[in-house]
């Protein structure tokens, strides 16, 4: 059965525990609405770690004005069962007012990368995102924590913010999950309408494009974006917030594609935002997962 725990000062017990045993603990932090992405998280955690941690909260602190804090889905029956399914040890389930008590006013700001790509029209996310991490470090001292690739920008956030402040866990980049028709697993894909839903496919559609050009010999960074956005524009319910084409991990301007290069992609359907990438190689491109 998994635990539940709620207060930090209980969940530092456990790992106190976990840790005179030598155990090693791996945290995949999460604001639930699971899916098969973060099933996909907890089974790679399960395989490496001796302990697993799920974190669920709702992170006020990361939403900005008129973004969907209050709408966002809160299934946590559902996160509990899915947590039990691949042998979970522990779920961290704390409220607002124990992870930001009375009084509270510190963040955790990382310079550089994060007024780019999601930082650009969300200019408060990142920061609320490296604050609640580092909450999470700071409580659970994982040696490993699980993230995304769809979050691709968040794990260079928090890569640099561990090595930045010295924190001993390692992040861990796992593939992005699809669904069969190659849209990207998301907790607001629940949102989309049967017609945004469908349109939503060209999202993975254009990065496919992008592959194949790649591939084909195309360099220029200008040109691969250009196809991209031609693509998501041909679908009349896509409103692009933006394509961007960066080197990885760097996140630095490039004009050709000459190493590892992040191709990111936000768009809009509906009130809907949804994000995907793909990384591509100087050489080859990674596969659209």
């Amino acid at each position: 059965m998994v635990r539940v725990v709620e207060q930090i000062g209980d969940m530092r017990a456990l790992v106190a525990g976990a840790r005179r045993e030598r155990q090693v603990i791996g945290l995949v932090p999460t604001m639930g609405a699971l899916h098969e992405g973060h099933l996909t998280l907890m089974q790679q955690a399960r395989k490496e770690c001796d302990v697993v941690i799920v974190s669920i909260f709702v992170n006020p602190a990361q939403f900005g004005p008129n973004e969907d804090f209050d709408a966002y889905p809160r299934t946590w029956d559902d996160d509990l069962a899915a947590c039990h399914s691949v042998g979970v040890d522990a779920v961290f389930y704390p409220a607002i007012d124990e992870m930001y008590p009375e009084g509270w006013g510190t963040w955790v700001e990382v310079a550089g990368i994060t007024d780019k790509l999601c930082g650009k029209s969300r200019p408060t996310h990142f920061r609320g995102v490296a604050t609640v991490v580092t909450k999470l470090f700071n409580i659970v001292q994982p040696d490993k924590a699980f993230f995304g690739q769809k979050d691709a920008q968040q794990v260079v956030v928090l890569k640099k913010m561990a090595r930045d402040l010295n924190m001993a866990c390692d992040i861990v980049m796992a593939p992005i999950v699809r669904d069969p028709d190659g849209l990207a697993k998301s907790s607001r894909n629940i949102y989309l309408s049967p017609e945004q839903r469908q349109a939503a496919l060209v999202l993975n559609q254009s990065l496919a494009k992008a592959r194949a050009i790649v591939l084909a010999g195309e360099r220029d960074v200008k040109t691969i974006k250009d196809i991209v956005l031609d693509c998501i524009e041909s679908e009349p319910l896509a409103n692009v917030d933006y394509v961007e084409l960066y080197s990885f991990p760097a996140l630095a301007d490039i004009d050709k594609l000459t190493q590892d290069a992040l191709l990111a992609i936000a768009v809009r359907f509906g009130a809907t935002r949804l994000i995907d990438n793909i990384i591509l190689q100087q050489h080859a491109v990674g596969e659209c997962n």
